[in-house]
């Protein structure tokens, strides 16, 4: 994807902004939980980047400095919302951690983050074509993150080590995923957990 065009738009706030200045955590957080919380509450078609500038406090000129595109900026207040939602933990039995993190991806599904995940994901594909941006900026964070959790079960024996830890993850977050997205079957966090002991023991 391009990156936003230097032309501003006519009514763009310009604020001074000196080149090379350190982006402020506490803006970026403003802008993200911002974004989210208009998804959540509107539905992507109200997530203009003049409503997350209103929302958030922090100019347009900002915002596109920050973004490159709305798509990724919005790809990026669900990351941040998934990073706090559903954590993923190095420490501790590992086949324990993933029943526990998998139950709460479920519940997350059923809910409010299951369909800003499926909004946001719809959006990205209109407008690309493609699902490539969602999984760059949000997909390879959070399987990468996994897959090498599981591979430290595998270390330590405590899961099976004739099979990649990239296809043990997407067997149990591919089914969770696939079965969600197209209603296939309700989904609970019992059976998260029970997928997830059938495929790592």
């Amino acid at each position: 994807m391009s990156r936003h065009n230097s032309a501003m738009p006519a009514d763009m706030d310009i604020a001074p902004i000196r080149p090379g200045r350190p982006r402020s955590a506490e803006t970026e957080r403003a802008v993200l939980e911002g974004a989210y919380a208009l998804m959540a509450a509107n539905g992507l078609a109200a997530v203009t980047v003049d409503a997350i500038a209103r929302r958030s406090g922090v100019s347009k000129v900002t915002i596109y400095k920050w973004w490159p595109s709305r798509e990724a900026l919005l790809i990026d207040a669900f990351l941040r919302k998934a990073a706090a939602l559903l954590p993923l933990s190095e420490d501790g039995d590992t086949v324990a951690s993933l029943r526990a993190h998998a139950a709460a991806y479920v519940r997350a599904l059923n809910g409010e983050f299951g369909k800003v995940q499926l909004a946001v994901i719809a959006e990205c594909v209109a407008k690309t074509g493609s699902g490539r941006l969602f999984s760059e900026r949000y997909l390879d964070v959070r399987r990468s993150m996994a897959v090498r959790i599981i591979r430290n079960g595998q270390r330590a024996g405590q899961i099976d080590r004739s099979r990649s830890a990239e296809e043990l993850y997407d067997q149990i977050y591919g089914t969770l995923f696939y079965q969600s997205t197209f209603a296939l079957r309700p989904l609970s966090a019992a059976y998260a957990r029970r997928l997830v002991s059938a495929v790592l023991t």
